[in-house]
């Protein structure tokens, strides 16, 4: 009820992404701030995040498909220049709250929560409480920030709008029974894909699948604008959660910081969204968000209000990801094992 309330209020204010801002805001102040014990269980938040993978997976064809191909040599110097980024502010956060630079640089890089946690308790010297609230307190600012700038008039200039198939068909009860189908099997082959230790299951199993049924020629209808704000209020309450600073030792210098470099970053984000516009025939608000250190899910609601490219916008992400899973992981092991981390 408090996230729904949250969503409600941010929608009646017009504010960008309402049902997911205002849930999670929402959440998180009444949980902090009252004696009440919140809880919200992962089941909902994964059936959140099957019904938007299945509407990113919407957004492909083998037209878009080809597009994302050609972009692979911008996807990794993209990709590379976020990291290099990101271990950048990780070094100030380092130098300005005193933890150790293993820390500081696991919570920074981009590579999903759950990721870079896991790489946190396979390395020796890690904080992971504290790359917990890095990576919850940058997701969570880039989904605040993000969705203003990517909204606003500044730049809805820069670059054609793109209106793919999934942002502007609607919903028809006629083919509900196959939504209902095709997100059911979704669920059931996301719950394989974590036994098969798939990266975020939930949310990559639906693309893929719904991706290679759009590319086949069978269509899949678009879900409801309902179903889609249900899932962001599912995501959003999950989110609102996360964050325990009460767990924190420098409180306010480790929150100053994170917000510094965050916002930091996403000023980076804006300059490589600039370089991909005029090197690929896109819009500013799908290169913007093709390059924003944030969750895929997040970024590909955002995309969708605003009208951008969600094929292209999730290869951006999707590559970031998997760049991220199979490159840094052994990298940042290496690195750590030399002279240079030993005392940092």
């Amino acid at each position: 009820m408090t996230a729904l309330l949250g969503g409600i209020v941010f929608n009646l204010i017009h504010s960008p992404l309402p049902w997911l801002l205002g849930s999670m805001l929402a959440v998180l102040i009444v949980s902090k701030l009252t004696p009440l014990s919140f809880y919200w269980p992962s089941l909902l938040r994964n059936i959140g995040l099957v019904v938007i993978g299945y509407m990113i997976g919407r957004s492909f064809t083998k037209d878009t498909l080809t597009e994302m191909l050609t972009q692979l040599p911008s996807m990794l110097v993209m990709t590379v220049s976020i990291i290099l980024a990101s271990c950048m502010l990780a070094v100030i956060i380092s130098k300005i709250t005193g933890i150790n630079l293993k820390t500081t640089i696991t919570g920074s890089v981009p590579g999903g929560l759950s990721q870079m946690v896991t790489l946190g308790e396979e390395m020796k010297g890690v904080d992971l409480t504290v790359v917990t609230f890095i990576q919850v307190f940058r997701l969570m600012g880039v989904v605040f920030v993000v969705p203003f700038l990517a909204s606003s008039s500044l730049f809805e200039t820069k670059g054609p709008v793109e209106h793919t198939a999934a942002n502007v068909e609607s919903f028809t009860w006629s083919s509900s029974w196959l939504l209902v189908l095709l997100l059911l099997v979704a669920y059931g082959a996301s719950i394989i894909g974590k036994k098969l230790k798939f990266p975020t299951p939930y949310l990559l199993v639906p693309i893929i699948l719904t991706a290679i049924i759009m590319l086949t020629g069978v269509h899949a209808p678009p879900p409801p604008n309902g179903l889609i704000e249900i899932a962001q209020i599912f995501m959003g309450a999950y989110l609102g959660l996360m964050l325990k600073p009460e767990q924190l030792d420098k409180k306010l210098t480790l929150t100053t910081s994170t917000i510094m470099t965050t916002l930091i970053l996403i000023a980076c984000s804006v300059g490589f969204g600039f370089a991909l516009v005029h090197f690929h025939h896109v819009s500013f608000v799908t290169a913007f968000l093709s390059t924003s250190p944030g969750g895929m899910a997040e970024m590909a609601v955002v995309g969708r209000d605003v009208g951008a490219s969600l094929s292209v916008l999730t290869g951006y992400q999707l590559f970031r990801i998997l760049f991220i899973l199979l490159i840094v992981p052994p990298t940042l092991k290496w690195l750590f094992k030399r002279p240079y981390f030993r005392d940092r």
